[in-house]
């Protein structure tokens, strides 16, 4: 008798983050099965139960596959600068240019209903993301390029302003067609809009 053959994928789990994505940026984030991820990423309906327990665990390893992307890309932004305004400013813009590049990503970690804690062993690459942000805001406090202050209530303020921008961004709500349009105008609100000392 002839041993019955199995399917392998070799990169299962990416293979479902990514069919996860295009689904996303097709219907939304709530809008989709893992049956369905499942068949687009061509393994059998019961195969993403190897690697996610539910629907809601491959959508928070969407959003940690973002945290950690965002955080990568202000820590990058920021490196380039030489002081530490600059690097507060350039990983803002940096927010905003993930949010035009990943929407989908975007969507999951701030608009889709995720658990904030779906396993213990999960990474915490939103927390990492915001420890990046109060570590440039301290380091502008500490350079007197930032007012001294409440750390918390300055971080909050900075993230406030690229957030909206990165929403309205994505949502198509600005007057702006071209990525470096809404780079010049985010530059603009970071600009006016951070305290001066």
């Amino acid at each position: 008798m002839r041993p019955r053959k199995t399917y392998h994928h070799g990169h299962l789990h990416d293979a479902l983050l990514e069919a996860a994505i295009q689904l996303i940026a097709e219907i939304g984030a709530n809008g989709f099965t893992l049956r369905e991820v499942a068949r687009r990423a061509g393994v059998s309906h019961n195969a993403p139960y190897r690697h996610f327990a539910d629907r809601e665990e491959l959508l928070a390893a969407v959003a940690s596959q973002g945290f950690l992307e965002l955080n990568q890309a202000m820590l990058e932004e920021a490196g380039r600068q030489s002081n530490a305004l600059d690097r507060l400013k350039h990983a803002g813009l940096a927010y905003v240019e993930f949010a035009l590049r990943r929407p989908e990503h975007f969507t999951v970690m701030f608009d889709a209903s995720v658990p904030k804690v779906q396993r213990p062993d999960s990474p915490k690459y939103d927390e990492e993301a915001f420890a990046t942000l109060l570590g440039l805001v301290k380091d502008c406090q500490d350079a007197g390029a930032l007012p001294a202050g409440d750390l918390h209530q300055l971080a909050l303020l900075a993230w406030s302003m690229v957030h909206g921008i990165a929403k309205l961004a994505t949502a198509k709500r600005l007057p702006y067609k071209s990525k470096g349009e809404i780079l010049k105008f985010a530059g603009f609100v970071i600009n006016e809009s951070l305290p001066r000392v």
